[in-house]
């Protein structure tokens, strides 16, 4: 299918997800209101009994699977992925759970184009079992990035990020479940500072352009 580009000035988004969606949930969520900067046109999975499907479906967005096997390597499934996403005019793509190491290749062809949210305040605690690193190595605050995606894994200029603070009794359950709620705030609002086209980036650094509202700057304070 081929889908007419955008007539109403929000940038045409999809959201790629691999398992429940929580985040594309609040995505989703934020999107519903016509005056945010951002559609969300598709969601695509690929995992074909994703549960985030039925949930996009049930919010009313085209959602779809592309499996990652059987498709002669990952190249191949990116090329198809790319193709889903380009057949639908997407201006911009949020990962969202999206449990693939994407290659240069893709990320190049969405340059700037393309978000993810990681659940520790990066550049710390890169990969998984971010919340039991955190507490082994001390830390007193503890969060969540969304960050322009690089080839290099969990890396890309920050545009927000949200702290929380560690407390003595925390488990890695509890502790994820407190950064949980602060990737569902900064996600929605990182993704409406791009789409927005209110940023610039200079090397790592996402900056608010001259003249932009400081409204749409998604800075977090941390919170307990």
């Amino acid at each position: 299918m081929t889908s007419a580009p955008s007539t109403s000035g929000r940038k045409r988004t999809a959201i790629l997800v691999s398992g429940r969606g929580s985040n594309m949930t609040a995505l989703l969520s934020a999107a519903a209101d016509p005056a945010y900067p951002a559609d969300i046109v598709a969601v695509i999975a690929n995992v074909p009994d994703a549960p985030a499907l039925d949930k996009a479906r049930a919010a009313g967005i085209e959602a779809l699977a592309v499996s990652h096997r059987g498709q002669g390597g990952r190249q191949a499934f990116e090329e198809k992925l790319d193709a889903e996403l380009r057949n639908r005019n997407v201006d911009l793509v949020c990962l969202a759970g999206f449990m693939r190491i994407l290659t240069p290749w893709f990320v190049e062809r969405w340059h700037d184009r393309l978000l993810n949210i990681h659940p520790a305040l990066l550049p710390a605690f890169k990969g998984l079992d971010t919340h039991a690193r955190a507490l082994a190595e001390g830390c007193r605050l503890h969060g969540a990035t969304v960050h322009f995606v690089r080839p290099e894994m969990d890396a890309g200029p920050i545009i927000a990020q949200g702290a929380v603070a560690v407390l003595d009794e925390d488990t890695p359950a509890t502790l994820g479940a407190r950064v949980l709620e602060v990737e569902h705030r900064i996600y929605p609002q990182a993704l409406a500072l791009v789409a927005a086209d209110a940023f610039e980036i200079d090397g790592m650094r996402v900056r608010l352009k001259s003249g932009a509202d400081a409204a749409q700057a998604p800075l977090i304070a941390p919170k307990g």
